[in-house]
This record gives structure tokens, sequence and C-alpha cells, in this order.
């Protein structure tokens, strides 16, 4: 199934709304209580949900912990699902050190970085070097890298992901880089969102 990326997007966000009903003590829940919460109609709830097959009645809505599991299915949160970080440097520990991966059922198992002070096969999440990456994407089964390098190396690394079978990348460095049929890339640009965030902040009324 071909699905958008505004509806896969809009099943993680319900996801976490079921999760906050069901620690609620919630059983049921209905397009209405995840359109309201979301800011959008009971309709587009139930034609996403609709879209990846995941059914319920006009009267008893959702089960709870049946949609959780679909959900979980249809996102792969289901299985534990392999990250690595290319570019070891503020950011990129940052990343590998964050928590709420775990939580997601994401864990960000390796790191590759071309500075030898960086280098640190025996740490927590071991640093390789960027030499050996493409052996262990091999040997892993990786398919989702995030990308924190400079600009003068982006380019490179993101045509060597590509050719080692990576399927997602999620790039932070800042360089525009484009999807193709084999590999899904999110550009995540930290300063444009905040420039955009202060012109709608400081826009006239």
């Amino acid at each position: 199934m071909n699905a958008s990326r505004d509806s896969i997007t809009r099943l993680s966000h319900y996801r976490r709304v079921i999760f906050k009903l069901k620690s609620l003590g919630f059983r049921r829940v209905f397009s209405d209580n995840l359109g309201d919460a979301l800011g959008i109609s009971s309709v587009q709830v139930r034609k996403d949900f609709s879209e990846f097959g995941l059914t319920g009645n006009k009267k008893g809505g959702y089960q709870i912990d049946e949609i959780i599991v679909d959900l979980d299915r249809i996102l792969g949160k289901d299985m534990l699902r392999k990250v690595v970080v290319v570019g070891c440097g503020r950011m990129g520990k940052t990343l590998m050190s964050y928590s709420g991966f775990s939580g997601e059922g994401i864990k960000v198992v390796a790191g590759f970085d071309a500075d030898p002070s960086n280098i640190d096969p025996d740490g927590r999440i071991p640093i390789l070097d960027v030499l050996e990456m493409p052996e262990y994407i091999r040997k892993e089964k990786i398919q989702i890298a995030i990308l924190t390098v400079p600009e003068h190396t982006a380019p490179t690394l993101l045509e060597q992901l590509k050719s080692m079978g990576i399927k997602g990348i999620l790039n932070f460095a800042p360089v525009q880089a484009h999807s193709t049929p084999n590999c899904e890339i999110r550009n995540i640009n930290i300063a444009l969102e905040l420039e955009n965030m202060f012109y709608f902040v400081n826009a006239p009324e």
C-alpha cells in the first residue's frame, strides 16, 4: 500500500492519543474522540482507518487494545527498529543519547564518524570508523540512518548510504536532499524551522 505521508503521520498521532486514553481507563475510542484531540473531522479519522483496513462500528467505536495492535503492526512498532547515526559530533551524540527512542521501539545501535577523536567502539552505543559502515549496515540489515554531518560531506554520504541499501534517511545536514524510489529522505533544518517560527510569532495580526 502506498499511503500518503500525511495519513501515516496522522496514524502516529492517533496512536499517541489512544495510548493516553487507555492510561485514563478507556477501553473504546470513537472517531469523534480522535478528531477532537487532533483538530480534524471524524470523517477524516474514519477515512484514514478505512484506508488501512482498521474497522470499528458506529455505536461501539474501536476497541482500544485491538486498535493499538493494528497500529503497531502498520507503523512497524511491533518489532525492534534499528537505526544508525552518521556523524557523531554534538548533535549526533545528543540524538544517540535521546531516551525517548526506546519507548517507541527504536534503538540507535551504532554511530559512525571520520574523526578519530570521536571513535569509541566500546561505548554504550559504539561509535565506529565510517569505513566500517558498509559492512555493518549489511551485516545488521540496517534500513534507517540519521545523518548529522557538515555540509561539505553530506552529498557524498547521502549517496553512499543509498548505495549501501539504506531505505530511509533523516537528514539533519544543512543540504536539501531529495527522496528517490528506493530511499525516503526527510530534511530537518532546525535553523529554518526557527526562522519560520519567529516570523509567525512576530507577524502583524
